[in-house]
């Protein structure tokens, strides 16, 4: 095996559902970012972007000396292979640093269309053992990201009879389907999770009926609401990095395209400051709970480390409701660095006299409160809604994209 794949910085891969989430994800500390066009990618009703926009993106990545992966992972009908030589070959001539496929048609047009294009194969393809990565190897696939199913042991062995990159998913919501590949949302509303059109039914609420008493629901536990039967908890290996890097994972993937902007700046923070500091130290590195704290400061599940220390079992599953955690609102972004008096672009409704916390991409966060806020026109204020520009006093120095957040039920009556 080759031992410089293994004293490697390990990679810190974020979600960009579009440009904003995109710049945030970079500002905060992506090593990667990973993104959809608008067509072939498994996240339908994300953002996305055109060909035009991805250049953009791509050159502004660059420039931060940040890498962009492009999903073309999902699995494709005939008529869908039509335009797809000429999608790929536009990829490679944006210098987009791989494309991520899952269906082998990609793979095989991708190198008569465009031979250098690095390809990396999708968690969907359910890669879960070392042949099927030698396999793609051969196949001159640059990465394998690994079927969510495996443990840290497995991909240990894994990493010891193989070359290729590996990256795996270390962060985000999980469905109960194998590997994101699951029939139930197709089966029930006609929307292909396959094919990026997931309704999330496994998130729904389920009771039992029985055949000959319609309209008679039996709860499958004793609870008014029904149960949660497949609500998976979201997955969250922060505490765990020395264990990932032991078991040769070369990137660590965030899910969450489809997330909030102040979610992929929240996570993306915590996991670059674990990261460096185990790189900084890897023999003396500790987690540290304010990096846990931050990963709680978004909306959530419930954790789960997923099945790195063995197959989960019910305590993988969050039984007493489909919905999130949420403890903090994302109540505004500024735009540009500023300092003393700053721009922000409202995204939750503010009032005078109420507490915020400052969130830069390093740094802890700093609480204050409002004493005033004016609009564009230099007007003084009481309250601001969302969609609002408004100025306020900051209580320190704020990189661009810095947010402001709320705790919930601090807000003003």
């Amino acid at each position: 095996m080759d031992r410089k794949i293994m004293a490697q910085r390990i990679e810190l891969l974020a979600p960009a559902g579009n440009r904003e989430k995109a710049e945030v994800a970079i500002a905060f500390g992506a090593d990667a970012i990973y993104v959809g066009g608008k067509e072939y990618s498994l996240r339908a009703s994300a953002g996305n972007f055109t060909l035009t926009e991805m250049a953009s993106l791509v050159e502004y990545a660059h420039a931060a000396h940040v890498k962009v992966y492009v999903a073309v992972n999902s699995l494709l009908h005939n008529p869908e292979l039509e335009g797809l030589a000429s999608y790929l070959r536009s990829l490679a001539d944006l210098g987009v640093d791989a494309v991520i496929f899952a269906d082998p048609a990609v793979y095989a047009i991708a190198r008569e269309a465009a031979p250098d294009l690095p390809l990396h194969i999708s968690t969907q393809a359910s890669v879960t053992n070392w042949r099927s990565v030698q396999f793609w190897e051969a196949m001159g696939v640059r990465r394998v990201i690994l079927a969510r199913e495996l443990s840290l042991e497995e991909i240990q062995e894994i990493r010891g009879k193989v070359n290729v990159e590996l990256e795996a998913f270390v962060h985000g919501a999980m469905c109960i389907s194998y590997s994101g590949r699951c029939l139930l949302s197709n089966y029930m509303t006609g929307r292909d999770a396959n094919r990026g059109e997931c309704a999330q039914a496994c998130r729904w609420r389920y009771a039992l009926m029985e055949e000959k008493r319609p309209g008679h629901y039996y709860p499958v536990e004793e609870d008014e609401k029904g149960t949660y039967i497949m609500n998976s908890k979201d997955l969250n290996m922060l505490a765990h990095i020395p264990a990932m890097a032991k078991a040769g994972i070369g990137s660590l993937k965030i899910e969450g395209r489809m997330k909030s902007v102040y979610y992929v700046g929240m996570v993306v923070k915590a996991y670059r400051a674990a990261l460096d500091a185990y790189h900084a130290d890897p023999h003396g590195y500790q987690s540290r709970q304010e990096w846990l704290d931050e990963l709680d400061k978004v909306s959530h599940r419930p954790y789960t480390t997923g099945f790195y220390f063995g197959p989960p079992g019910p305590e993988g599953q969050f039984y007493v409701s489909g919905g999130y955690i949420r403890d903090y609102d994302f109540v505004g972004i500024l735009p540009e660095s500023s300092e003393g008096k700053g721009r922000v672009a409202v995204r939750n409704r503010l009032r005078q006299g109420e507490k915020v916390e400052l969130v830069a991409p390093t740094g802890a966060p700093i609480e204050f409160i409002i004493e005033e806020m004016w609009d564009e026109d230099g007007v003084a204020q009481t309250e601001a809604h969302a969609n609002q520009v408004i100025y306020l006093d900051l209580p320190a120095k704020a990189p661009a994209l810095s947010m402001l957040r709320r705790e919930v039920g601090q807000e003003q009556a």
